[in-house]
């Protein structure tokens, strides 16, 4: 029974009763649930209804438009009426939006699921034309829209039905034929200015905007004829006037149409097109206006509007247009505003970057500009302005140089001293941007025109050699002392003057030179790296006879300084010499290289081996410049006779230098102009050559070596006449033949014979074919693979005799190959498979048995050890399916019928069918953008072979199926997607569970987790979920990576390359705080725009703002902002980088000097960058008694005690223990007295 009671205080109240002779009632009388059920189907939805009184009324104005039925189609039958009706009634809101057949809106019918109302109307409009361009019988042409919407526009009232049209009207005008918008531009121009009359106040921007843009694609397509009349220019105005809009969408449509008109009217591109646009001039002269009525004013902000609209502007005005303009942002700048200053850059740099045409920039125009803006020159310390009044300068000056070399040449070097100054800035970045600049302009202002200029001499006074001398001398300046922090910056700048005009101007820089070998003198002199480019530039202009006349080497062979001083220009001169005398290095290095060696020999004989090694490494270092010296020889022709005698004796004499001299060889054969000259000697060094390599290399001897011969042997045969060539094989193959030959001796004469085959005739290598086909059933290896190298040559030469070898012999050559198969050696399979690549090519539909003879073997190749075999195999295998393509004309054909010629590997072995599989994976990534149309079948079975228990199966079919997520679309992978194979692979899953979670990943990226998700067991989930996180938190760290390197641009980097744009230069001009008003922690604080910052001067001379120099002390950057202090290393720094160590009895001193101060301490202590936590408080006194395991103090070897005090315990308190204690103080004062006395007395020693 229930536990009766009484209920609680207040429950009464809660508990619902019926009413008295209602207790049998089963019909509550609160419905709520019913009525809610009940509202949401047959109540009135709460969203606005897509019917309005504006679409009702644009659905009666077309219906009642231009585009209504005709009579004819109004007298239908009544059949047809009720197929109408029938039509109608089973059309929705999305009838004439999602069937529109027209390409012009494919990107409205995104919008139909978007929830902008916006989009919304934009459907709806669209639908509705569409509707009534069907039922008037319309094809839906880009002329019938045209025609829908105009009379839309004309017909709708509200702003966001307007809007619609407008945007619908803006996509098909695109597209609409231009005769169309000639014949309509009257009536389409006057519907267009009356609805930007009446959306000019409004709140909405949409239909504003895209009107604009109607506008301008009906400007655009107009005749130049149309231009001449007033109505036309008037209208542009219209346009013209909402380019410094309030609002800033309608304003960037309207700068974009105006740009448009102008530059891209078409017009412009006909064949009698004018220089410049009609209406160029009057944008001109309003852009002018406007910025002369804003004043360049901080509030109004249509000054930068309209400059912002002159960057895009200014190369399509005519000349008088482009200089008014020029003449007023020049104006403005001196107004020191720092936006309008900045802006007014960016379209100076827009306009030289554009490289104008001299109608639009003249070269005096050019040259004014520059001259002006010298009054405009930023401060040192203003970094971002300075940065871009150099790339503005620079722009300009290689404008000019493109208008007038010699123009821009003599304003060069007033821009050179003034960025040479800037060398000077604290700044990193500016000395980086200027140098940069200055390399910028002698490479394309001077160094193209240095021929016209001629010999500069030092004393030039005139004309562009004057300036060219005023140039070095002022970058020679940059070796001063006062320019030392920034010497490897001026050693830039020298080593590009030197490329730019040595040849021209050495005379004047041989004492620089010299200055820069006294600085590589110098002990450890700190950027010897910079210098030794810098003269390496003077090497590849001038000549190494120009350079070591101005340094010389100092190094006879004789009486030499044994420290050598100038040594390090020997690699400096191998590296960078080229393009100079050849007979040079007879006259001058070859005796001087022949003396060192002579030495080096008579210092090993006498018994110094260390400075006879000594010798031989600086003469082998002179032999190294040989190949630069032949790298393009001026005087090849006359020299090359004086010095081939001598290349042939070291050939042969000296094993050393047969790397250089080969080298140096080839570098001649491989240009046109030298080959005659040196295919006149190649009956003296092809025998050279041969007897060099047939020689068997001694004990200790590079095999490099060799091998370089046998390259230049090739190269040297390719410039040979044939006939030579075809006796030098007959006299190999008669030593082939020889014998007494050895082994190593044979395959020297083979390799030979390799080399030769492909440049004799075809008689010859006849005669070498039937001289090498017993060797191609050699037991020996290493023979058997020289013989299919020898026909590998001739099968794949380019020659006419060549080719007429292969046809005339194809069917010996696929006999000696079927027969061969047998007995290949596995080190002979990738020569042997070259040579099946090069006859595939040849062969045509009748040779179809060979080729499928050959797949067997080609498939099994795919697993040989050597990966040039396997290369082979793969693209044989392609040549096959290319043949079969051939043969069967039809690519689909061809690629099944292929296909199932390599199923047939699947029901072999174990080997063959993983070659098999390999084979279809690279069949199938190949043939990837064909249809292949068993590729289902080709999937199952893959899919099959997984649940094999071999390893090598399993391991080819995942690689396969790697390769189909990797080249095949998504959309055609989706057919044939699936997991029962993977899922069936329980035996061989964990051992390849990394390539599995590889195709799990890529198959996520393609499908999306679910989709792999759902055809996974269950027991994979868990891999899923870990790939999830795995990309994640890599998405998260490439997301982390990529914000440093955007936030790690720093003032104190390492020189950096300047930007392309100017804008990237002025992008943080404003962004700089004041570091003394410093914001609370946690609370950012807000940076103003344009701010400015007014420098004063050094003397008490008041400001004069009427000085056009005046702009300098008008700052963007606060000059009072303090840079970073560096982390204090213990040691104080001069300016020059010494550093300041001074001895114990100087810092007492200094001590005593500074007063009274708190000891320091000085600890070492943990902490610092990277994972060490930083410790800002002061070390404790006593931690290096510390013990680091137990607690207290320890004692430690060396150090004295460590008691810091007495410790206050309880147990001192005990009166068992009171003797000891007493002992231990004892002891403790006793040591103290020890201590003061021992102190005293060395005290006492020191004032004696």
């Amino acid at each position: 029974m229930v536990k009766s009671g009484k209920l609680r205080s207040g429950t009464s109240q809660k508990i619902k009763r019926w009413k008295k002779g209602h207790s049998s009632d089963s019909n509550p009388e609160t419905s709520r649930y019913r009525k809610a059920a009940r509202s949401r189907y047959f109540s009135r939805p709460l969203e606005k209804s897509d019917l309005t009184v504006d679409a009702l009324k644009l659905h009666n104005e077309l219906q009642a438009g231009s585009l209504q039925k005709s009579s004819d189609a109004m007298q239908a039958g009544d059949v047809m009426e009720d197929q109408a009706l029938t039509e109608k009634t089973s059309g929705t809101f999305l009838s004439g939006l999602s069937d529109c057949s027209n390409l012009t809106f494919r990107k409205v019918q995104r919008y139909w699921e978007s929830n902008s109302a916006a989009h919304k109307e934009i459907c709806a409009v669209l639908a509705a034309v569409t509707e009534v361009i069907r039922s008037q019988g319309g094809m839906e042409t880009e002329t019938e829209y045209f025609a829908s919407l105009m009379t839309t526009l004309e017909a709708v009232d509200s702003s966001e039905s307007l809007a619609a049209v407008a945007y619908l009207l803006n996509l098909v005008m695109k597209r609409l034929p231009a005769a169309v918008l000639k014949k309509k531009f009257s009536d389409t121009a006057k519907a267009f200015m009356d609805v930007m009359t009446n959306q000019v106040n409004s709140d909405s921007s949409s239909c504003l905007r895209w009107i604009i843009s109607c506008l301008a694609t009906l400007l655009r397509k107009q005749d130049l004829s149309v231009w001449s009349y007033p109505s036309t220019l008037q209208l542009y105005h219209g346009l013209l006037s909402f380019t410094v809009h309030s609002k800033p969408k309608v304003r960037k449509a309207a700068q974009q149409g105006v740009c448009s008109v102008l530059r891209y009217s078409d017009f412009v591109f006909s064949d009698n097109a004018p220089v410049h646009h009609p209406a160029a001039a009057a944008t001109a002269k309003f852009c002018c206006k406007e910025l002369e009525q804003s004043g360049g004013s901080k509030e109004d902000t249509t000054t930068l509007h309209v400059i912002g609209l002159l960057k895009d502007l200014l190369s399509a005005f005519p000349l008088s247009s482009v200089k008014s303009c020029c003449e007023t942002l020049l104006r403005l700048m001196t107004l020191s505003h720092v936006l309008v200053t900045a802006n007014a850059m960016q379209a100076f740099h827009k306009l030289f970057s554009s490289k104008p045409s001299p109608a639009s920039m003249s070269a005096e125009l050019n040259a004014q500009i520059i001259t002006a803006l010298y009054d405009y020159v930023p401060s040192e310390n203003d970094l971002q302005p300075l940065l871009a009044w150099l790339a503005v300068m620079e722009k300009a000056h290689v404008h000019l140089s493109s208008l007038q070399s010699s123009l821009s040449i003599s304003h060069l070097p007033r821009l050179f001293s003034v960025t040479m100054s800037c060398l000077l800035s604290p700044h990193t970045q500016v000395v980086s941007t200027a140098t940069q600049t200055l390399k910028t302009l002698l490479n394309e202002c001077v160094a193209p025109h240095m021929a016209e200029i001629g010999p500069v001499l030092p004393s030039t006074s005139a004309g562009n050699g004057a300036c060219i001398l005023k140039m070095f001398r002022i970058v020679e300046e940059g070796l001063s002392y006062r320019f030392h922090a920034s010497w490897p910056f001026v050693l830039q700048i020298l080593g590009c003057f030197y490329r730019a005009a040595g040849r021209q101007a050495h005379p004047i820089m041989i004492k620089s030179l010299q200055s820069l070998c006294d600085l590589r003198a110098t002990p450890q002199f700190p950027f010897s790296g910079e210098l030794d480019l810098a003269v390496g530039g003077a090497v590849e202009n001038m000549g190494p006879e120009v350079v070591l006349k101005a340094v010389p080497l100092l190094i006879t062979g004789t009486d030499d300084d044994l420290e050598f001083p100038r040594s390090w220009l020997i690699p400096v001169i191998r590296d960078h010499v080229k393009n100079t005398q050849l007979a040079y290095f007879t006259s001058y290095f070859f005796p001087l290289a022949n003396n060192l060696k002579q030495t080096g020999d008579e210092l090993e004989q006498s018994g110094q081996k260390l400075m006879a090694k000594v010798y031989q490494t600086l003469q082998m270092q002179i032999w190294t410049m040989l190949p630069g010296f032949c790298t393009k020889p001026t005087d090849l022709l006359a020299s090359f006779k004086g010095i081939a005698r001598s290349l042939g004796m070291a050939l042969n004499d000296r094993p050393d230098l047969r790397l250089c001299i080969c080298q140096a060889l080839r570098t001649l054969i491989n240009k046109k102009e030298e080959k005659a000259e040196l295919k006149r000697f190649s009956k003296n060094f092809l025998p050279i050559l041969f007897n060099v390599y047939n020689q068997q290399p001694k004990p200790g001897e590079m095999v490099s070596a060799r091998m370089a011969v046998l390259d230049t042997i090739r190269v040297y045969l390719s410039i040979t006449e044939q006939e030579m060539v075809c006796t030098f094989l007959q006299k190999a193959s008669e030593r082939l033949n020889s014998a007494d030959n050895s082994e190593f001796t044979r395959l020297a004469v083979i390799d030979l014979i390799v080399a030769m085959a492909p440049f004799v005739d075809e008689a010859s290598m006849t005669q070498t074919f039937s001289l090498l086909k017993p060797f191609v059933a050699s037991k020996v290896a290493s023979i058997q693979k020289k013989a299919y190298r020898v026909i590998e040559e001739i099968c794949g030469g380019e020659s006419a005799s060549c080719k007429a070898f292969v046809l005339q012999n194809l069917e010996e050559l696929k006999t000696m190959l079927i027969d061969s198969l047998t007995t290949a050696a596995s080190s002979s399979k990738r020569p042997r498979l070259k040579c099946l690549i090069h006859i595939v090519k040849q062969l045509n539909e009748e040779h179809r048995g060979f080729i499928t003879a050959l797949l067997p073997e080609v498939i099994l190749c795919t697993k040989e050890m050597s990966i040039g075999a396997r290369k082979n195999a793969y693209s044989l295998l392609v040549e096959i399916g290319n043949a079969f393509v051939r043969f069967c004309g039809n690519t689909k054909d061809a690629i099944n019928e292929y296909l199932g010629h390599v199923y047939i590997g699947l029901t072999g072995s174990v080997t063959m069918i993983t070659c098999a599989v390999l084979a279809l994976t690279r069949l199938v990534f190949h043939y990837k953008g064909k249809n292949v149309s068993s590729l289902e079948l080709l999937l199952q079975n893959v899919c099959l072979l997984l649940s094999s228990r071999t390893r090598d199966i399993v391991k080819a079919s995942l690689g396969f199926l790697k390769v189909l997520l990797f080249s095949l679309d998504v959309k055609v992978l989706a057919s044939h997607i699936t997991m029962e194979g993977i899922s069936n692979m329980n035996d061989m899953r964990r051992h390849f569970r990394s390539k599995l979670k590889s195709i799990y990943t890529k198959m996520i990226r393609k499908f999306g987790v679910e989709l792999v998700k759902s055809m996974l067991p269950a027991d994979q989930h868990k891999v899923l979920v870990n790939i999830r996180k795995t990309e994640a938190r890599n998405k998260r760290r490439k997301l982390v990576s990529k914000t440093e390197e955007d936030g790690s641009d720093t003032e104190d980097e390492t020189p950096k390359m300047k930007g392309e744009s100017i804008e990237d230069i002025l992008a943080e001009t404003d962004s700089d705080s004041n570091e003394d008003e410093k914001p609370r922690k946690g609370q950012k604080k807000p940076v103003r725009k344009g701010q400015a910052w007014l420098k004063e001067g050094i003397s008490d001379e008041p400001l004069n703002f009427l000085d056009p120099k005046a702009a300098q002390r008008v700052l963007a950057t606060n000059p009072n902002l303090k840079k970073a202090s560096k982390a204090e290393h213990g040691f104080k720094v001069t300016s020059d980088g010494r550093l300041i160590i001074k001895e114990e009895d100087d810092e007492d001193d200094d001590n005593t000097k500074g007063g009274t101060q708190s000891a320091v301490y000085v600890f070492q202590i943990s902490g610092g960058i990277g994972i060490h936590r930083p410790l800002d408080r002061r070390p404790e006194f006593g931690t290096e008694y510390k013990s680091k395991k137990g607690k207290g103090d320890v004692k430690k070897a060396g150090k004295c005690d460590p008691y810091a005090y007495i410790p206050l315990k309880k147990a001192q308190l005990n009166r068992r223990k009171k003797a000891k204690l007493q002992g231990q103080f004892k002891g403790m004062v006793r040591g103290a007295k020890k201590g003061a006395l021992s102190g005293s007395r060395i005290l006492k020693k020191r004032k004696a």
